[in-house]
């Protein structure tokens, strides 16, 4: 075996282990999130459940907040809240961005490459400003929309780029030649495609929604209290966080948590290579 296929072996063992490390870390986050309720010990946004600012301890394990919130349970709680806004914001993004681009990709007259355009305007500007301007537009209790149309324009670049090439490919010449036509090739393509791809596509897309939504609600233009998620809470946790650093510390390991399973089931498989 050469040095090029041992190198190629470990890269594809190292990224199928990132990405079943990633889903079990997803399934324990839906497992956490779909029995939040049952395994808070106090519902959301309960105050004076403990003393204000109380440090981690067996009675706390997260210790509380200055409101003598039960920071375990309310950090249960917003990871749910921002867990199932991401998962509403990646579907906007996979249908606003990968299938809108993936369709374009067919658009006649040019259309398509002027919706191309468009979106490389639009990936020029951070998606975090452009959900700010999503909301502005809109409203804030719209803050998952926002985002996911936010992370759209990339998704939008990756599909259509990716459909120009399948246009291009022997395949579709040969397609072409024997009288298929091209309504039955865009829906082999389709099928394909998101089969293949709808995994890594729709947990790259949680990913950036899930940070794009958090920020926004981070630096206040988000959930409106008492809705409550992790960028809230962590924004919420500024001004206590270097006397008690544990109001901001968990919140934010939980998003984090969130964010890099997502990543890592998101990595692209590496095949083998003799």
């Amino acid at each position: 075996m050469t040095i090029a296929g041992e190198f190629s072996r470990d890269t594809f063992d190292s990224g199928h282990l990132a990405r079943n490390a990633g889903f079990v870390g997803l399934a324990a986050i839906g497992i956490f999130v779909g029995l939040s309720d049952v395994l808070a010990r106090a519902p959301a946004n309960a105050t004076d459940i403990g003393p204000p600012l109380a440090a981690p301890s067996s009675q706390f394990l997260f210790g509380t907040d200055i409101l003598g919130r039960d920071l375990a349970s309310e950090t249960l709680h917003a990871l749910a809240v921002t867990s199932t806004s991401a998962g509403f914001g990646a579907i906007v993004t996979m249908l606003c961005g990968s299938l809108a681009g993936f369709l374009a990709a067919r658009l006649p007259l040019g259309l398509g490459v002027a919706l191309r355009g468009l979106a490389a305007t639009l990936c020029a500007v951070p998606a975090l400003l452009l959900g700010i301007l999503f909301i502005g537009l809109a409203d804030r209790n719209l803050a998952v929309l926002a985002a996911g149309l936010a992370a759209a324009p990339f998704a939008f670049a990756r599909a259509f780029d990716r459909a120009r090439e399948l246009n291009s490919s022997n395949h579709a010449e040969t397609a072409s030649a024997t009288g298929i036509s091209a309504s039955a090739l865009l829906r082999r393509d389709l099928v394909y495609e998101f089969r293949g791809m709808f995994v890594t596509n729709i947990t790259s897309a949680l990913a950036e929604v899930a940070v794009i939504y958090s920020t926004v609600s981070f630096l206040g233009f988000g959930a409106v209290p008492p809705h409550r998620d992790l960028g809230l809470m962590i924004g919420a946790a500024r001004d206590a966080f270097f006397d008690a650093w544990w109001t901001a510390a968990f919140p934010a390991a939980a998003l984090i948590a969130l964010i890099l399973c997502a990543r890592l089931v998101a990595t692209p498989d590496v095949k083998r290579q003799p």
